[in-house]
């Protein structure tokens, strides 16, 4: 039996509480929150205990999820960490590289599990086309979001872009020769849309835009290669597939069956401690997500300073 904790019940913490309090093999010792009305509404429906300060579950668990506001991120990680516990840590991994770096040197000093929620490769979807992309030409990520009033503490790069730019890494077997980016912030201070192009070393291209203002959800990402084009929908886990062959274009659509991607992530987070094996998001793939975003970032926020 694996004893975990959930650090910050908000909007994504909740469900991990949720997930974990059904799994097999795994007892929800209790949930952490700043606000203990809350956090005694979700321990009480997910039949755990409620604690104010995370220091007060350390000695009860084996991991935790931590799901609190992404400035936190380093200091709740390092603390687990140096009590010998593994973690996931829900993206971005920190705030700083600096800050991803001393969690990434103290979770392999102690030979822990340091895992980073990109909930994203969990999707069915992404597992399949992952099986499919053999030497990508170009890539095309859209991630577009009606203003919803949440996340905007932070740019849209990091809130929503760094999950499509964690793929396209995933994807693409080369290292980045160039970048460029532009954007705007409209209803935040922060950016709110933003379209980067990435060229690979590879030759690989890559274009990415995320908005948090769009009139509609929508999540494709289309990679392009040698004789095919591949079409993913994020949220409906399926792929088209456009096929050339003797001159000819065929059109297939291959379904997953849908999973749950948080379900599936927090599956393999107990895999990972349970057979001491690496994440498939370990700190230091969360780490180079995160390096590519906050270049956009810097990119985009100064075209809007010039």
């Amino acid at each position: 039996m694996i004893n975990v904790g959930v650090i910050g019940v908000g909007s994504i913490g909740v469900h991990h509480a949720r997930i974990f309090s059904d799994l097999e093999g795994v007892n929800l010792v209790g949930i952490v929150d700043a606000d203990p009305a809350k956090a005694e509404e979700v321990a009480s429906k997910y039949n755990c205990r409620a604690f104010k300060n995370r220091m007060e579950i350390m000695d009860m668990v084996d991991a935790v999820s931590i799901a609190v506001p992404t400035t936190l991120h380093f200091e709740t990680g390092m603390d687990f960490l140096k009590q010998s516990k593994d973690i996931l840590i829900e993206k971005p991994v920190t705030s700083t590289l600096e800050e991803a770096d001393m969690l990434i040197s103290e979770a392999e000093k102690r030979d822990l599990i340091f895992q980073v929620g990109h909930l994203e490769r969990f999707n069915a979807g992404v597992s399949l086309i992952s099986t499919m992309v053999e030497k990508p030409k170009f890539i095309e990520s859209q991630r577009l979001s009606p203003f919803l009033g949440r996340g905007t503490d932070v740019d849209v790069t990091l809130d929503l872009m760094i999950h499509d730019i964690d793929i396209i890494l995933s994807l693409v077997d080369s290292g980045i020769a160039d970048l460029r980016a532009t954007g705007a912030s409209v209803l935040t201070e922060n950016i709110d849309i933003a379209h980067a192009w990435i060229e690979f070393e590879n030759g690989c291209i890559a274009e990415a835009v995320s908005s948090r203002i769009a009139n509609e959800k929508k999540r494709e990402l289309k990679v392009f290669q040698h004789n095919s084009c591949l079409n993913l929908d994020y949220q409906k886990q399926e792929i088209t597939c456009y096929t050339r062959l003797n001159g000819n274009v065929g059109k297939e659509t291959k379904k997953t069956g849908a999973k749950e991607p948080l379900r599936e992530q927090l599956l393999s987070f107990m895999d990972c401690i349970e057979n001491r094996r690496q994440p498939v998001v370990s700190g230091h793939e969360g780490r180079e997500a995160l390096k590519v975003v906050l270049k956009i970032s810097r990119l985009v926020n100064h075209g809007l300073t010039i």
